[in-house]
């Protein structure tokens, strides 16, 4: 949006750009917009590379041939640049200029722009004072270098673009009488059938603003009103921006722009160009758009808007996870007091509460039974006694939900309070109407795990005492595990510490098979004598105990045993824990309080919404291997585990409603986001954006943050968006979602509200990006290198056991360790090298960066200065001829990848291999090493001190050894896509049919070094 610039300088006012809806101010909506903007001239900041920076005032000049500044000591004619010298226009600090200034860091990333011109490739480096006039700068001057030959063609030709035509068709349909007008009411009508997101009364202001511009009285509505009223109301000008960034500076996308952006920006793989003009075919809304195979304004910003571009990953809307693995391996979605759907303290019992837990996914859910009057067992609020609903209705519902939502089973956790007589009238309704369904089996005790999820498809588990198996008594005594009563007995003035015992019947004590509930002691114990059918309950406070005193113990235990863990009996507001810091120790069933809405549910919904929402997410390898050592409070790096950098610019916002509970007080909103990192405690962090004023329908906020996280398995982010001037309530809405489920590249984020529904049409616009800290990573949203900051080389280091023989073997893994972290390292910087020569951000793809390279390589006439060389399968750049000094530098850049790049793919097997020995080697004395202790005397704290220590060096040696594996995977891929990348750049010397049997066999080598590696490891 820009506001009026007359008499800028001589009031000395600073233009701004607000992007606001009042009424004075109009939308960038094209090109002429951008010109317009630059004609009228603005301050910028002028960057030099000796630290200083200096305020100008920039313009355009009237025929559009150069730009200039002031004030200036240079003569006038010299305080200018000609626009036929500009090469090219970057966004952001990626110059060298903006790289070696001392003042870098204070100048924000989105603001920053630069201006490269000359054979020299000379940097002009500017700051605007928001990230939208820099958006207007670069838009306008990429418009202008590609539309040099033709300069004024944008300026007659605005009102036949084939958006125009396209609106021009719509309100000719609609002018049902010919006339070339309407009413007003029609074309209202007409635009909230375009774009039902607008508010009527906005559309009518804007009519009125155009109108009174004209100084008309008439209500009736013009085809080029309408027209105007359309662009300015419906072009959002982040979008615009990007449209003209990645169309090359037109005001459309052809297929091979749509490619090149799905390729390089969203992430996406084997796209094709009849995939593409089948996108454009759906989503463009005029017939010679779609004919023609472009995609206009409105057609892009439906397509950005649609399910094709959710933030979340689609592989993980359906089970995408090895559900093999033993139960005590996932985390489990888990109800507390499921009857609820009030607080726990006065809240009636309600059938509801088991319907909407088990259409969400809920695997544990609660069933506090008591003695009914009738000789029916019911289920009620021991607080509230007034309402119940009967034992045998409940299980029916729960029958009938159960598999609704996820096929995987479902946990049943009992808490009996009912008589011996209406014990066995529980288990008989069990029996009748779950039949088959009631998971049953002896566990066997030549098994050391669990059954799996999969095992156990469709089956129902009752948690719940046991009689012992030795017996062959009707009835007995068992201990009482029941939470409330605990506390009330601990809160007691008279409590002794004895437990309290219950009479168990053996028909209910027999449908308890492989989740028998016993009391905790201690992990020694435990760990030594706990059967794995066995299952403790612990209270909030004292998981949070365990979990602070004993971390890597709770963890360990967790491998084996399933660990539920359940909110405090003070939480009388029926309130929710942070499930998070016990998801962090291993904790599988962590009970929330499905009926309270807040941040704590907001992470347990998210966190489930992975793996196809089946209530099942498999944990972290680091958690679930014998031989592993985590600790939830570890300071920084994981072993063996690479850190992400994670990198999100928050552009925009979408039809953000008022709070809920706000009062006395309008419509009018001043939001700003906050983005919160959950995981482990060293990746938890938050920020916000800045404040964007009385804005709802559309604010601008185009800030760009960037986190580090350590163990992104565990990693959750959260966006809230908040109201900074707020009465009574700030909340607007929020979208939880794990890192592992983030898709790369521009997305919209759907925010729910704050009891967790989807609210239509209510989007925030983010950029995403994720990139290694040190190399390794996924193919695709991992596969991305940057460089954080330039400090020391860091290695993971093994520790001392204190046994000498497997102190001599983890000697041996020294070398081949630093060696594998040398080759990543040095490849990772390699490649951050080429991007930054090519003035590209970290983030950047590699084909982004062939791209750019080949726009400097390529002479106006289409030949190229260097041509794709293939040698030994690698693709290799040699000039043809006399090159400048600019491109030398590049090409060694280029050169000095590829040769990284290709000693890592030579030398990974070979070093990782070593590591694999040695990893082995040690593993071989897992089994003594309590012996060996034992003989070198070592017990107690010392002999505990061992076992970590070992168990650490087994875990940085395998996550080395993977993290090279991937690093090879990764370099094997960057080949194949520099290659390809090359040959449609135009890069390749000779179009021959020779030439291109060549490159194709080439490709083929790569794919068959990747297909020998993978076949190699099967």
């Amino acid at each position: 949006i820009l506001q009026d610039p007359a008499n800028q300088k001589g009031g000395g006012r600073k233009k701004t750009v607000s992007f606001s809806s009042m009424p004075s101010e109009k939308k960038v909506s094209s090109a002429s917009d951008c010109i317009s903007f630059m004609q009228a001239g603005c301050e910028l900041k002028k960057v030099r590379p000796n630290s200083r920076i200096y305020n100008r005032f920039f313009t355009l000049d009237t025929d559009l041939l150069a730009l200039r500044w002031e004030p200036s000591k240079k003569d006038p004619e010299k305080a200018k640049l000609d626009i036929s010298a500009v090469k090219e226009i970057r966004l952001g600090k990626n110059t060298e200029t903006f790289r070696n200034n001392g003042l870098a860091d204070q100048i924000c990333e989105d603001c920053a722009f630069s201006i490269l011109h000359g054979e020299n490739y000379e940097s002009l480096d500017l700051v605007a004072h928001s990230a939208d006039v820099a958006n207007i700068w670069v838009s306008g001057l990429r418009y202008l270098v590609s539309r040099s030959k033709q300069p004024l063609d944008f300026m007659e030709g605005n009102q036949n673009t084939p958006r125009f035509m396209w609106l021009k068709t719509v309100f000719v349909a609609a002018d049902v009488d010919g006339n070339g007008i309407m009413l007003e009411d029609t074309a209202v009508e007409l635009i909230k059938q375009l774009n039902p997101t607008l508010k009527e009364s906005k559309i009518r202001l804007k009519f009125k603003e155009i109108q009174k511009s004209k100084e008309k009285l008439t209500t009736r509505v013009t085809e080029e009103e309408f027209c105007e009223a359309f662009c300015e109301l419906c072009t959002r000008p982040e979008v615009y921006f990007l449209l003209v960034q990645i169309s090359k500076n037109k005001e459309y996308l052809d297929a091979n722009d749509l490619m090149l952006f799905l390729e390089a920006e969203q992430g996406v793989t084997q796209i094709t160009e009849d995939m593409c003009l089948d996108i454009i075919r759906r989503y463009e809304l005029s017939e010679e758009g779609r004919q023609k195979g472009f995609l206009a304004i409105d057609g892009f910003t439906q397509y950005l808007l649609s399910p094709e571009c959710d933030l979340f990953d689609p592989e993980q809307k359906k089970v995408a996870q090895d559900m093999t693995q033993p139960l005590s391996h996932y985390y489990i979605s888990a109800s507390h007091n499921t009857y609820l759907i009030e607080d726990q303290f006065r809240g009636p019992a309600d059938i509801n509460g088991y319907v909407r837990a088990l259409k969400m996914g809920c695997r544990s859910i609660e069933l506090d039974v008591s003695d009914g009057s009738d000789g029916e067992p019911v289920l009620c609020n021991r607080n509230n006694m007034s309402t119940h609903l009967s034992f045998r209705s409940v299980v029916e519902v729960i029958n009938k939900f159960a598999f609704v939502a996820s096929e995987y089973p479902l946990i049943l956790c009992l808490g009996n309070h009912c008589s011996l007589p209406q014990q066995k009238v529980m288990a008989q309704q069990m029996k009748k109407v779950f039949g088959t369904k009631l998971y049953t089996e002896a566990p066997s005790p030549s098994e050391a795990y669990l059954p799996s999820p999969e095992k156990l498809k469709r089956m129902i588990i009752v948690k719940g005492k046991k009689l012992p198996s030795d017996s062959d008594a009707s009835e007995g005594e068992v201990t009482d595990e029941d939470e409330e009563a605990e506390i009330s007995r601990r809160m007691s003035v008279d409590y002794n510490g004895e437990q309290k015992h219950i009479w168990l019947c053996r028909e209910l004590s027999d449908l308890v098979s492989i989740c028998q509930s016993v009391q905790y002691r201690d992990f020694e114990l435990s760990m030594r004598s706990q059967n794995y059918w066995e299952i403790c309950s612990f209270s909030e406070s004292e998981a949070s105990r365990i979990a602070n005193e004993y971390p890597e113990d709770f963890v360990n235990y967790n491998k084996k045993f399933l660990s539920r863990i359940y909110p405090s009996a003070m939480r009388i507001d029926s309130s929710n824990l942070n499930p998070q810091d016990f998801w962090n120790c291993g904790c599988q069933i962590v009970a929330m309080n499905f009926q309270t809405p807040g941040p704590m549910m907001d992470l347990h919904t998210g966190w489930f919404l992975q793996n196809g929402g089946c209530g099942y997410v498999l944990r972290p390898s680091i958690m679930r291997d014998e031989v592993s050592y985590f600790s939830a409070n570890t300071k920084g790096v994981v072993p063996g585990v690479s850190p992400l950098a994670l990198h999100i610019k928050i552009i925009s916002g979408q039809n953000f409603p008022k709070p809920k509970g706000a009062c006395a007080k309008g419509d009018v909103l001043d939001p700003y986001v906050c983005i919160e990192i959950h995981g482990i405690p060293a990746d938890c962090s938050e920020q916000r954006t800045k404040t964007v004023q009385q804005n709802s329908d559309n604010p601008i906020f185009d800030e760009t943050f960037e986190f580090q996280v350590n163990l992104p398995e565990l990693a959750m982010i959260r966006f809230v968006v908040l109201d900074d001037d707020y009465i009574g309530d700030e909340f607007i809405g929020q979208y939880t979602i794990p890192f592992e489920c983030l898709q790369p590249g521009y997305r919209h984020v759907p925010l729910r509200s704050f009891v967790g529904d989807i609210m239509e049409h209510v989007t925030l616009f983010v950029h995403i990006a994720i990139t290694n800290r040190s190399g390794g990573g996924k193919a695709q949203k991992r596969s991305l290198s940057v460089r954080m900051g330039k400090k020391v080389r860091e290695y993971t280091m093994l520790r001392n056991v204190g046994l000498k023989p497997i102190d001599d073997i983890f000697k041996i893994a020294v070398h081949p360790l630093r060696e594998a972290i040398d080759m990543r390292e040095n490849m990772q910087n390699a490649i951050v090298s080429v991007k930054e020569l090519c003035g590209l951000p970290p983030i950047a793809s590699l084909k982004q960066c062939l791209l750019t390279l080949s726009s400097r390589l390529i002479a106006s006439d289409n030949t190229p200065s260097v041509s794709l060389v293939m040698k030994d399968s690698f693709p290799y750049l040699e000039p043809l001829g006399a090159i400048p000094d600019v491109q030398k530098k590049m090409l060694a850049a280029y050169d000095l990848m590829i040769q990284e790049s290709r000693f890592l793919i030579e030398m990974a097997d070979t070093v990782q291999e070593k590591i694999v020995q040695c990893q082995k080697a040690g593993m071989e004395f897992h089994e003594e090493l309590h012996n060996l202790g034992a003989k070198e005397g070592l017990k107690g704290r010392k002999l505990n001190k061992a076992t970590e220590s070992f168990a650490w060096n087994i875990t940085v040696l395998k996550g080395q050894g993977d993290l090279l594996k991937s690093a090879k995977n990764e370099a094997l891929e960057n080949m194949k896509q520099i290659q390809l990348a090359c040959l449609s750049c135009g890069l390749s010397k000779a179009p021959s049919g020779a030439a291109e049997a060549k490159s194709k066999r080439s490709l083929e080598a790569i794919e068959e070094k990747e297909g020998g590696e993978e076949n190699g490891k099967l």
